[in-house]
């Protein structure tokens, strides 16, 4: 358990670099010398979903360069904002699934806690983009209305912890949170989907990898990481923490258009994760959010693709193909399909979008 107290008037250092993100489109222009003048796709700097980015993660970006990994996956588009038919609002089907207390509850011996809303990055293919955080988030009864249906469903057994990120609460929250969620017997499982230990990784402090050690659970850790370029040694280093608490690390990752459908990145990302400690688990088909329809990858051709993966990589480190549909009783899980001699996959689907 976490028992020693911080200062309020200091931070931990992971806080002060997380209201030091970088957002505003202008500002990240300059930091990697690119002229907006010269965007070869228009960008959007009035976003309803506004540009957020750490600054640690704009290091790993390439200056200068328009079609960086990294910086396509944060950077404001005008194409978000042209309607496409087939993309909704709640891909995922996640407004049934809502149960009182911020939980979402669509699997079976599973149910998941919306935390908070807020998160380090803003993602622009972000599956919940549009979901109503305020209205529904676990914080908002101080834990008692989630608490409370916890408590009730015995066949609960695994409780996922996400958001927004739910690393971006304080310990004290988390803290109070895994305490109260201890106390129900029928809860084995604790699993956290989080984004923050790759795009802050200054998040895995001694402070956090204390709260991790909390052996009343069997931890899971799922990290989200789309690109090898993502993993320098700060992540490195927080990866190693986590894995030291004894947590089972996973990773999970959208194929996105232009920036990891190839062969080559796909397999530099498993390489990579494998490096550092973490399986990669689920590759995930981009879920049909309305605003990203610009970084889909068809199906066949990510089945294609993935054929390719498994060609080149022992099968522990190729992640499964994956797509989350409304109303599943689970994922479903695609099978890969090999390519014929005369389709070259080591190529991207598609260019930038053109500018309008």
């Amino acid at each position: 358990m976490i028992t020693r107290s911080i200062s309020p008037t200091q931070p931990p250092r992971w806080q002060s670099l997380l209201a030091q993100g970088v957002q505003g489109v202008d500002e990240l222009l300059r930091l990697l010398r690119l002229d907006p003048a010269q965007a070869p796709y228009p960008i959007d700097r009035h976003s309803p979903f506004p540009l957020r980015v750490p600054r640690g993660f704009v290091d790993r970006m390439r200056p200068g360069d328009w079609a960086d990994p990294l910086l396509r996956q944060v950077l404001p588009l005008g194409q978000e904002a042209i309607p496409t038919a087939g993309f909704l609002l709640d891909p995922v089907g996640d407004g049934p699934s809502r149960r009182p207390g911020g939980v979402l509850h669509k699997y079976h011996g599973r149910a998941l806690m919306i935390l908070t809303g807020a998160c380090a990055i803003h993602c622009r293919y972000c599956f919940r983009r549009h979901f109503p955080y305020s209205e529904a988030h676990a914080a908002r009864s101080r834990w008692s209305e989630a608490l409370a249906y916890l408590r009730d469903d015995a066949n609960i057994n695994e409780v996922i912890l996400s958001g927004g990120d739910p690393l971006s609460l304080p310990d004290e929250k988390l803290t109070e949170l895994v305490a109260a969620l201890a106390e129900i017997p029928h809860l084995k499982r604790l699993r956290i989907h989080t984004r923050l230990p790759i795009v802050l990784p200054e998040r895995v402090d001694e402070r956090l990898s204390s709260w991790l050690q909390n052996r009343r659970f069997q931890w899971v850790i799922v990290v989200h990481s789309n690109h090898a370029q993502e993993l320098d040694q700060t992540v490195a280093a927080a990866l190693m923490r986590i894995r030291q608490t004894g947590a089972v690390l996973l990773n999970q990752a959208v194929l996105l258009a232009g920036i990891n459908d190839t062969v080559t990145a796909q397999v530099d990302l498993s390489e990579r994760l494998f490096e550092l400690g973490a399986l990669p688990y689920y590759l995930h088909l981009l879920d049909q959010v309305q605003g990203a329809a610009h970084f889909e990858v068809d199906t066949e051709r990510a089945q294609r693709l993935m054929g390719e993966v498994a060609a080149r990589l022992p099968g522990y480190l190729v992640p499964r193909l994956a797509r989350e549909a409304a109303n599943d009783p689970a994922k479903r899980i695609l099978p890969v399909r090999w390519a014929q001699a005369h389709e070259p996959m080591d190529e991207y689907s598609g260019e930038p979008p053109p500018r309008r």
